[in-house]
């Protein structure tokens, strides 16, 4: 089938990539120059496993194109996924201008009919006026608004591990209408996406808006887990319980499962923090107050600080002369996105306290020294107290402390002789619980995890 991406960003570079794959003519634009001009010379603007191999693999075989040609995209695919960003406004709704200037390019160009599917993350109600938008485009040309029908098709990818998930999904959501041109919509889906339902169906067909709202409810309920297991791992703190101990317990039981109830420094990336707060944007635009969603939140900034508490608690609230490494500065292993990520409220937290940074990250290191500029604007003087290095255990050269801040495989087993060797203290301070409290204490060295009691 022949397949528009509209925007060469994270999950329409997955998308576009993973179509290709199963044989489709994929036709991804973007509005930006750049990207495309990374992306036609081989490179790619994001770090994703596999995601590099699998482009250059389709792009070879002829199944995969880039442009700005925003014209030849309209008239490329009879399916054309909008794939654009949605990033927070200033009030914490989803910003759909970059949706709706799509759908117009859509409507201004088409002239066969198309099927339109939102797949960036929207609130409910987006595929109205994602319709509505084309309908105005066609009817200044004089054409028909039934020319289209628009699929809610939400996507539910992990950054590190979208390839896989695209390719093996659990699950895969449809909403459609039930008007003619809706199934219609519907039967063209279900062709696209037989190649994943082959050994058995993972499709679940509902209404538009149902599809809308199972996508911020899934990051909604992931993003309560995670503050939850934060909660209960700082009262663990207090009371002397260990949460390791607390997560199996309560991960055994079969309605509850341990999926996200590791506790940490919070969550961060792209989709929980801005998809809670637009869910509960769209709940107070209907009169309604989530709540369990405000806690989510309240939780999770407070939980990003949690580390710098620890460290002010052992070495005081003047950390002048001292120096931390810190470990991890993507939100999450396997990516290089910094958006949100705890590693950056650290980093200016123990700054603002005088302390030296030396950091590390096997990916995101190029992303995080970009951040880091903007997050000091204004304060030269502290960006210079920020070094990064070329590898984890350079980083701890007369340290005073280690900060864990993401779970790289890399980082679970360290060579702790050398460690021993090389820290002026021998201090770990594990935002992700990596190690066990009691091998830690046994080698001599001194270990403050989330929840975990020694």
């Amino acid at each position: 089938m022949k397949v528009t991406i509209i925007g060469s960003g994270y999950v329409g570079l997955v998308t576009g990539a993973c179509l290709a794959e199963q044989g489709n003519q994929v036709f991804c634009v973007d509005v930006d120059p750049k990207k495309i001009e990374i992306l036609n010379s081989g490179g790619v603007p994001i770090y994703e496993p596999g995601l590099k191999e699998m482009i250059e693999r389709n792009r070879a075989a002829g199944r995969l194109e880039f442009s700005t040609d925003i014209a030849a995209s309209v008239a490329h695919g009879e399916i054309q996924f909008i794939a654009v960003g949605t990033p927070p406004d200033e009030d914490g709704s989803a910003d759909l201008q970059y949706v709706v200037a799509a759908a117009r390019n859509i409507g201004r160009y088409m002239t066969t009919a198309k099927v339109i599917v939102d797949k960036s993350t929207v609130p409910v109600g987006t595929a109205d006026k994602v319709s509505a938008a084309i309908a105005e485009e066609l009817t200044k040309r004089s054409l028909s608004p039934e020319l289209c029908s628009v699929v809610s098709n939400p996507e539910f990818l992990k950054e590190g591990a979208a390839v896989e998930d695209f390719m093996r999904p659990d699950r895969i959501v449809i909403g459609t209408e039930s008007t003619p041109s809706g199934l219609h919509a519907k039967e063209q889906m279900r062709r696209l996406y037989a190649p994943f339902n082959r050994h058995h169906e993972r499709t679940y067909y509902m209404d538009v808006k149902s599809a809308e709202l199972t996508k911020y409810a899934a990051n909604a309920m992931l993003a309560t887990r995670i503050s939850f297991m934060n909660e209960l791992a700082n009262l663990a703190d207090l009371v002397g319980a260990d949460i390791e101990s607390v997560r199996q317990g309560i991960g055994s039981d079969s309605r509850i499962g341990y999926g996200f109830l590791y506790s940490g420094t919070g969550y961060g990336g792209s989709c929980f923090p801005k998809d809670v707060s637009a869910l509960s944007k769209t709940a107070i635009e209907h009169g309604r107050d989530l709540k369990i969603l405000d806690a989510v939140e309240a939780v999770n900034e407070a939980q990003k600080y949690i580390l710098v508490e620890k460290i002010e608690k052992r070495f005081g609230k003047d950390l002048s002369g001292m120096k931390f490494a810190l470990w991890g500065l993507a939100f999450k292993p396997n990516t290089d996105d910094m958006r949100e990520a705890p590693s950056r409220v650290i980093i200016q937290e123990l700054v603002k306290r005088g302390a030296d940074i030396v950091a590390y990250d096997p990916v995101a290191m190029p992303e995080a020294k970009h951040c880091l500029d903007a997050d000091f604007k204004g304060n030269p003087e502290g960006l210079k107290k920020v070094a990064m290095v070329a590898n984890p255990m350079e980083a701890l050269d007369a340290c005073d402390a280690l900060v864990i801040v993401t779970e790289w495989k890399a980082f679970r087993s360290p060579d702790f002789e050398l460690f021993l060797q090389k820290m002026k203290r021998p201090v770990i301070f594990d935002g992700r619980n990596l190690y066990e409290p009691q091998a830690m204490q046994e080698m001599g060295i001194e270990y403050q995890g989330i929840g975990r009691h020694n």
